[in-house]
């Protein structure tokens, strides 16, 4: 076949969004009130929990905080999540975090992540496109940096990700290969 879908890609992509529509990731959800409900806790979790994020946030020029993503794959996978992105506390706009994979995978996790953004040029850049990918050069916040993020990482990195699950950051987690987009809740 030259061209199009298999009919065991069709399969696999729609098995992947089965499982991701079953993992309660925000799709079909109540749109705005409900992506800044689970923003809310999302922040109070990081806050309480790593108390240099509350620091950490206030320098930032912009956070793009996603509290649910769910990866699901059997063969074909995807992720798919929504969150918000807020200045100074205030959401201006819903973006959606999409990641489309092949190859030897079963099985669903679901995590949540936040992109501090340290300066006005970095926010610019994500805001201005129509699509913004995550690059695999990002330097992640490691757990032991949670409760104390020191000046010197922020003034080095203009992106700063935190990937974190019901068990804490995870470390070691990458973003690479998300595309994040603006949406309409």
């Amino acid at each position: 076949m030259e061209h199009g879908f298999s009919r065991r890609g069709l399969i696999g992509g729609a098995g992947a969004a089965l499982l991701l529509a079953a993992c309660n990731n925000g799709v079909g959800s109540n749109g705005a009130g409900q992506i800044d409900a689970r923003v809310d806790a999302t922040q109070e979790y990081l806050f309480s929990r790593y108390p240099g994020t509350r620091d950490l946030a206030s320098r930032a020029s912009g956070v793009l905080w996603m509290p649910l993503v769910t990866e699901a794959g059997f063969l074909y996978g995807g992720a798919y999540g929504r969150g918000a992105l807020r200045i100074r506390g205030v959401t201006v706009d819903y973006y959606s975090a999409t990641k489309a994979s092949f190859g030897l995978q079963i099985g669903a996790q679901q995590y949540g992540h936040a992109l501090f953004f340290m300066t006005d040029a970095a926010l610019a850049d994500f805001r201005k496109g129509s699509g913004w990918g995550v690059s695999g050069d990002l330097r992640y916040a490691t757990p032991e940096q949670g409760a104390s993020i020191g000046k010197e990482t922020t003034e080095l990195d203009p992106v700063i990700p935190f990937v974190f699950g019901q068990q804490g950051l995870i470390a070691g987690a990458t973003l690479a290969g998300v595309k994040y987009t603006r949406i309409i809740p």
